[in-house]
């Protein structure tokens, strides 16, 4: 499987945080679109079917990430 470079795991991390802290899901049609999409790319990129494994999975593979951190699964 092909492995997204941490910088772009970093940027679509941050996006998705920034719309669900902004309720994208309640907006507009397109910035719900938003959402999915980088959700969507999420997803791909880490090999995931779900959004809320691919963000844990990402951000394992970010630098500084301690495999034995579990704090994530809190998130």
């Amino acid at each position: 499987m092909l492995m997204a470079h941490p910088a772009i795991l970093r940027d679509l991390v941050e996006q998705y945080e920034t719309l669900r802290i902004l309720h994208a899901e309640d907006g507009s049609p397109q910035v719900r679109r938003r959402m999915d999409d980088v959700s969507y790319t999420l997803c791909v990129s880490t090999g995931t079917r779900d959004v809320d494994a691919a963000l844990i999975a990402a951000r394992h593979r970010l630098p500084g990430a301690r495999p034995e951190d579990d704090s994530l699964l809190d998130a």
